[in-house]
C-alpha cells in the first residue's frame, strides 16, 4: 500500500503510473504461480496485522480512506490520523458536508496533502452520484475524482472481495523477486508487470482478493526493500531471485526520498501554520516559517495553485472553503 516519495513537492506519486514495455520485456507467467498462492495466503492468515481498515466495521469507506492515506506513507503514521478521520467522518457524506480545507487540516502531517483534497472530492462525488455509498463497480470507482487504477483495484478487492490485480510497491517487489529474479522492480509500473500480475492472479474472486492482501503484507513485513528476511518467507524455496544467488540490482538507480531543504518542506511548514490557525493568517506570519524569500514565495504560490491555500484581500491566507 505504501510507496516511497520521489518528488520534492506534494504531487501525487501513486502506484498508478504505467510505462509501456515492448512485448519482449513481458515475462511469462511462471510455472510456480499456483504454488505461490497457498503458502503466502496461509502465512497471511497467521501473521497479518490487525489494522482497523481490515476489520469488518471499517466498510468500503474505511478501506478507501486508508488507501488514500497509505500512499507514500507508512502505517505507523497513518493509524492515528485514520482513527481521528473515521471518528469525525464515518461516511462519505459527512466529509462532503465540510469545507475542503477541513480535510487538509485533519490530514495533519501525513504529507502530500493534495491527497486530502482528492479524498474530499471523491466523497462529494460519492454523495452526489451514488447516494453516499462507495460504489462496488470498478469502472465507477475509477470515475471518481482522485482515484487511479491502483486505488480502484484496491478498494474493489479489499472492500468488496473482487478479483483485481492490486499492484503497489510492496507487491511489485515481491513479484520482481519471486517471479522474475530481480531485486527491485522498475521505478514506474510497466505493462509487463501488469501482465505478470494478471497471470499470477488466482481464478476465483475470494482467493484472488485474499492473495492481493497477502502478497502486499508479505512485501511490507518480510520481503522488504532494504532487509528482506528470507528465513521467514513462506515461498523462499520458490523465489527466483534467492535461487539465483540474490544478484544485486542492475537497473537505473532507485529514486531516494528527499525532504530537508526542499520546497516540500517549506510547503509543509506553511500548511502547519494555516492548519493551526482558527481563521485567516497574514503574510507576515507566514514569512517567519522560512528564511529564504524566493523559495518561500514559490512554495506558497504552489500551494495556492494546487488549491490547498486560498489567498484573501489584504495579504491574508486560509485553508480553502470551497
Amino acid at each position: 500500500m505504501t510507496a516511497s516519495p520521489v518528488s520534492s513537492t506534494d504531487a501525487d506519486v501513486s502506484p498508478d503510473v504505467t510505462t509501456d514495455a515492448s512485448p519482449d520485456a513481458a515475462p511469462d507467467a511462471p510455472d510456480v504461480s499456483h504454488a505461490l498462492h497457498s503458502p503466502v495466503i496461509a502465512w497471511f492468515d497467521e501473521h497479518a496485522r490487525d489494522l482497523p481498515w481490515r476489520r469488518p466495521e471499517a466498510g468500503p469507506w474505511g478501506v478507501m480512506v486508508s488507501e488514500f492515506m497509505l500512499q507514500q506513507t507508512p502505517v505507523s503514521r497513518v493509524l492515528p490520523v485514520y482513527e481521528q478521520w473515521i471518528a469525525r467522518w464515518p461516511r462519505p457524506a459527512d466529509l462532503a458536508a465540510e469545507a475542503p480545507g477541513e480535510a487538509v487540516r485533519a490530514w495533519g502531517r501525513l504529507g502530500y496533502p493534495r491527497r486530502a483534497l482528492r479524498l474530499h472530492g471523491a466523497a462529494v462525488a460519492i454523495t452526489e452520484r451514488h447516494g453516499g455509498d462507495v460504489p462496488r463497480d470498478h469502472a465507477q470507482l475509477l470515475a471518481l475524482p482522485g482515484i487511479g487504477e491502483y486505488t480502484a483495484a484496491a478498494v474493489a478487492s479489499f472492500a468488496y472481495g473482487q478479483r483485481h490485480a492490486v499492484l503497489d510497491t510492496n507487491v511489485r517487489r515481491v513479484f520482481a523477486r519471486t517471479a522474475t529474479g530481480v531485486e527491485y522492480p522498475p521505478n514506474a509500473t510497466t505493462a509487463a508487470e501488469r501482465r505478470l500480475a494478471r497471470a499470477l492472479l488466482p481464478k476465483d474472486e475470494e482467493t484472488a482478493a485474499r492473495w492481493a492482501a497477502a502478497s502486499m503484507e508479505l512485501g511490507a513485513l518480510v520481503c522488504t526493500a532494504k532487509s528482506p528476511d528470507c528465513a521467514r518467507c513462506p515461498v523462499a524455496g520458490l523465489c527466483a531471485w534467492r535461487l539465483a544467488g540474490k544478484p544485486p540490482h542492475e537497473g537505473p538507480p532507485r529514486r531516494g526520498q528527499t525532504y530537508a531543504g526542499t520546497d516540500r518542506q517549506v510547503r509543509g511548514r506553511l500548511l502547519a501554520v494555516l492548519r493551526e490557525a482558527a481563521g485567516a493568517v497574514p503574510q507576515a506570519v507566514l514569512d517567519t516559517v522560512w528564511e529564504e524569500p524566493v523559495q518561500r514565495a514559490r512554495a506558497l504560490d504552489g500551494l495556492v495553485s494546487d488549491g490547498l491555500v486560498e489567498p484573501l484581500a489584504g495579504g491574508f491566507y486560509r485553508l480553502p472553503l470551497t
